[in-house]
Order: structure tokens, then sequence, then C-alpha cells
């Protein structure tokens, strides 16, 4: 997600699995013990848009190999075409890389008293009927053009960011401090949202949605909500994916191959209260149900209620760790940075994004020599 998306507060699946060569490891005694090893079949990706030629070079010279694309729509009803999604794929390709995902246009991470089509999360009915129904025309094209997936928001409150705290460097952090919270004005125009409400709406777009996704063999990858509020709310909302609970019954609401989670390791790391200790939990049951199908791979300093976003190498969570565990569970994808660091000499966090490439190439080379 681009950083002007953000809200500042004033106040994938398990698919065929490969199996290495058998290799021999030394057991503790001293015998020899036979294990086979599961290639890693995960990518250096990113997300940043909009998808231009120059943006294309970007990624590749920086080691980017797949992408997360948005289509350039030509028709001023606001969805994509199979025209607009065959001109992007063939850009993409032109440039070496592969268009492995693509955004919805709608149902982003905005905050809802800025969205313009946000009749879905509002539960507004017929309007809601009428987005719906365009996003299964877009899966429809997906399917067409040959695009596996795309990533989309059930979200009215977007990015919640309290501050900037200073960072290494010179850098400046992007944190959440639930204490130090002060919203614009007490409700947004979606009014009180209770968990009731709220699942309400989420049923009916996934009983809407998710048989298209099984017809035309689309993934379709839903991030957490960024991050996890209290039990009482926050501008009268209740985030029911803010909590591993809520996303273990997103994912149970309806059952299928093709519907799961845009895997943001930040934003779970957000809503845990040991993110250290407890990610590789996390990833574990969602990766053993085939569930991720993407990656967004950033780091945190800090807990459920108070974190700041910080630079891969140096959170509480070990990302190599994570990589591990993640290869582990046989996931096969994306790795994308998300929600780097600023600094005053990199206004558009392209050297901060470039660092970051490096970090998740170096990964994955590092897990390949270790195997």
């Amino acid at each position: 997600m681009n950083r002007r998306d953000f809200v500042i507060s004033s106040g994938a699946s398990i698919a065929t699995i490969g199996v290495a060569a058998p290799r021999t490891a030394s057991a503790a005694d001293g015998a020899s013990v036979q294990r086979t090893l599961l290639p890693i079949k995960m990518y250096v990706g990113c997300q940043r848009g909009p998808t231009t030629p120059q943006l294309l070079n970007y990624f590749k010279r920086h080691g980017v190999t797949h992408i997360c694309g948005y289509p350039e729509i030509a028709d001023s009803g606001g969805r994509w075409s199979d025209d607009d999604l065959n001109r992007t794929r063939d850009l993409v390709e032109k440039h070496g890389l592969t268009l492995a995902m693509v955004a919805l246009p709608f149902l982003t991470a905005s905050h809802i008293d800025r969205e313009r089509r946000g009749a879905i999360m509002l539960g507004e009915s017929p309007e809601r009927d009428r987005d719906i129904a365009d996003i299964q025309s877009m899966i429809a094209c997906c399917g067409r053009v040959g695009i596996p997936a795309f990533k989309y928001n059930m979200s009215l409150l977007g990015v919640l960011r309290t501050s900037l705290v200073p960072g290494r460097g010179g850098s400046r952090y992007s944190t959440w401090s639930l204490s130090d919270a002060r919203p614009d004005k007490p409700l947004t125009r979606g009014g009180h949202v209770t968990a009731e409400m709220a699942w309400e709406r989420i049923t009916y777009f996934l009983e809407r949605i998710i048989p298209v996704c099984e017809e035309y063999k689309v993934r379709a990858a839903c991030h957490p909500h960024d991050p996890g509020v209290p039990a009482e709310g926050y501008q009268g909302i209740y985030r029911v994916l803010g909590t591993i609970d809520g996303l273990k019954r997103f994912i149970s609401l309806k059952e299928s191959p093709y519907h799961g989670l845009n895997f943001c390791i930040g934003t779970l790391g957000e809503n845990l209260n040991d993110p250290g200790r407890e990610i590789h939990d996390v990833i574990r049951y969602f990766g053993a149900r085939g569930k991720i199908f993407n990656v967004h791979f950033r780091n945190i300093k800090g807990r459920r209620g108070h974190f700041s976003e910080v630079y891969p190498d140096e959170g509480d969570m070990s990302m190599v760790r994570v990589a591990q565990t993640l290869r582990e569970v046989a996931y096969e994808g994306m790795l994308m940075p998300d929600h780097m660091p600023h600094h005053e000499d990199d206004p558009d966090s392209n050297q901060a994004f470039a660092y970051c490439y490096g970090y998740i190439k170096a990964t994955l080379q590092t897990l390949g020599e270790l195997s």
C-alpha cells in the first residue's frame, strides 16, 4: 500500500509440493539420517503502483520477479475489462516480470469517509449488489485472461496510525498507540457497526463472490484489519478481522480453496501480544489450511495496541524464521515489502523498498543455501 493511503489519526494455498533430492544430515549421536527438503517456491514481489514502464524497470533492476498490478481502466464504469487486463499483463511481461495478482479498484484500505464506493461495507442495498456485480465481472475477466488472484480489503477505518517516531539514520517510523489515538470525529458516516453487523456484510459478500472465484479459478486474498481495536470499537466500529480468532472465523465462512488471505505479517504481528513468539503458530494455522495467498513481509516493534513499523531486520519478529516457517507450510507465492519507513532524502520510499527487496532476496537465497 502506498503511504498516501494511510489514515493518520489526528488526535498459495498449499499447492502440489515437489520434493528435493534426499540429503544426509548428521544426527546428534553421530548416525546419519535421511531427510527430504521442500523446494523454495517463494518470490520477491511488490504491490506498488501505478503499473508503469518506469516502475516496472525499477522493480526489475532491484530483483523483483512477481508483482501485484494495477490495471489502467479505460471504461468510465470503474471496472476492468479483458482488454485492460491484457494490456497490463503484456506490459508486465514485456519488462520480464510476472503478473501474479491484481488489486481491486475499490474495496481498498481507505477510510470509509473517503471511499467513493463503500456500499458493500456499509451494507447498503441495492448499491452493494451493483458493486458486487462489478467485482463478479472483474473476477471473470481475471479468469479469462489468466490472472490467478486479486487482493482486497473489507475495512471501514482504513489503516489507523497516530504518529511518526524517530528511527535509525534519521528515518521516521509510522506508529499506532491506542492510548494516544484521537479520532477526527466520534463516528464515521457508517455510524455504529457492531460485530454482528460486520459479519453479516462480510458473509453477504463472500456468498456472492467466492462461487464466481471457484467458477473461474481465481483466488480472492483479503487483508486483515490494520490494526485491531478493542471490542468497544474505534469511531463506533469493531474490526472483526483485527484478531486471529476473527480471521479464523473469516476463512471458515465459505469453505473454498479460492477464499483466503493477503497475509500481512506486520498486521498479524500488530494483533498479537508477543509477536516474535506467536507469529509462527499463526503461520502454521493458516498455512496448513492453504489460506495464505500472498505475504506482506514487514516487521514491527511492539505489540497489540502499541507498535511502530520498522525495517525488516530490526523488529521483534525474526523475518528469517518467518520465511523458514512459510517454507515449512509449503507456501508458494510472493514475499513483498509493505509500509516501509520514511526519510526526507527518500520521499517516495524507493530506497527503503529497494533495501527490503534485497533483504527478501538474500533471505530466500540463504534458505536455499542452508537446504
